[in-house]
């Protein structure tokens, strides 16, 4: 059974439902401070660990200002303040529509400059399946400008 949570018609806002949970809303909260990172392989790892970690501050301490994320779908949501709402909605635990018991797993990754790219598998207690994907990680000056991902909700089976 799918959730309707990732039916293909849900919002923007959910593409990403599959980190963190329930921390004070990002309305409710100031961005935290940038934390850069010393290469491209460490901001990415600090990302998913951050994500996995269901800490949204951790998390949107790794994008710059004039970040862009790309969806599957061609959706784009721009700058630093765009994605902490996007994540504002996803980073809630399941009972509020969210992801947060969720893991990151990289299982491939390849670096090139600046961009890391990571083929990946999500686990969560509430999918019926591991779910797999891939995003590509531009960084710049030790943070993340640039996201595209092969994230589709709709694909994403949970349990009843």
């Amino acid at each position: 059974m799918r959730n309707r949570l990732f039916e293909p018609g849900c919002a923007i806002g959910r593409l990403l439902v599959f980190f963190a949970c329930g921390v004070q809303t990002a309305a409710a909260q100031a961005l935290p401070p940038k934390n850069r990172q010393a290469t491209p392989e460490k901001v990415i790892a600090e990302h998913i660990a951050a994500l996995n970690a269901c800490d949204w501050n951790r998390m949107m301490a790794q994008y710059d200002d004039d970040v862009e994320f790309l969806s599957k779908d061609g959706n784009i949501v721009r700058g630093r303040a765009a994605i902490g709402k996007m994540f504002e909605k996803a980073l809630l635990p399941p009972v509020k529509g969210g992801q947060c018991g969720m893991k990151l797993i990289p299982e491939h990754t390849v670096v090139v400059g600046d961009t890391v790219n990571v083929v990946w598998r999500a686990e969560a207690p509430f999918f019926a399946e591991p779910y797999r994907g891939s995003e590509a990680f531009e960084t710049r000056h030790g943070l993340l400008v640039l996201q595209v991902t092969t994230w589709d909700p709709s694909a994403i089976k949970t349990k009843k």
